[in-house]
């Protein structure tokens, strides 16, 4: 009987780095399914709309994908979003955009991970930053603070959950480089962070459970 390939999830699917992350994992070897706000058919993988800050789009997306395609064992978490505003200057409304956005995304996407993946086990990682995991940035309050809430987050989870194998990371990067950027920009590239995502998944891996890898270029 012939083996499945391992499933992976990938959020924000139809972005720049979610495309990247798309074709790398198809390319090594997993099936993929991927999520973004609208559903989108014809590529190279299948995208679902969802609504990552909702939490019954969450469970409902991640219901019809265990029942249609199995349980995933990656979860590559993408969503995010980030600006700039003096702190004096920073509503309530967009603190609490960039909270819904970054963090409360990660935590709706990885508990429900959580509960249909911990019996299997299997890898979950998130985007956070050189403001979130390092030193928050001057008018980045709420970017910044974002950020390390989800290192944090990937913390708890790694602990609570290692005995069940399921194993949470955090990739921190500075500027993600998608080519064509003016000047000599500095950072990573879409493509070496995709293999970042592609070896905390192997099983060399699996010893950096809870790790934070900056990627700073």
């Amino acid at each position: 009987m012939a083996i499945e390939s391992p499933l992976a999830l990938i959020t924000g699917a139809a972005g720049r780095l979610g495309t990247v992350a798309v074709r790398g994992f198809l390319d090594a070897g997993y099936r993929v399914v991927g999520v973004d706000r609208e559903a989108r058919s014809g590529g190279d993988a299948p995208i679902l709309a969802m609504d990552a800050t909702d939490e019954t789009s969450v469970a409902g997306v991640f219901e019809g994908i265990v029942i249609d395609h199995g349980t995933p064992s990656v979860l590559i978490h993408t969503v995010g979003m980030w600006a700039m505003a003096p702190l004096a200057e920073t509503s309530l409304k967009d603190w609490r955009t960039m909270m819904e956005v970054n963090l409360t995304s990660t935590f709706l996407l990885f508990r429900e991970a959580a509960r249909r993946m911990a019996d299997q086990g299997g890898t979950l990682i998130a985007l956070a930053s050189r403001q979130g995991s390092v030193q928050g940035a001057a008018q980045q309050a709420a970017y910044s603070a974002s950020k390390a809430g989800v290192v944090r987050l990937v913390e708890a989870l790694a602990a609570e959950y290692a005995d069940a194998g399921l194993r949470a990371h955090a990739v921190a990067p500075s500027m993600i480089l998608f080519g064509g950027e003016a000047g000599e920009a500095k950072g990573v590239s879409a493509e070496d962070l995709v293999e970042h995502f592609l070896h905390l998944c192997s099983p060399s891996g699996a010893s950096l459970n809870g790790a934070t890898i900056h990627a700073f270029g």
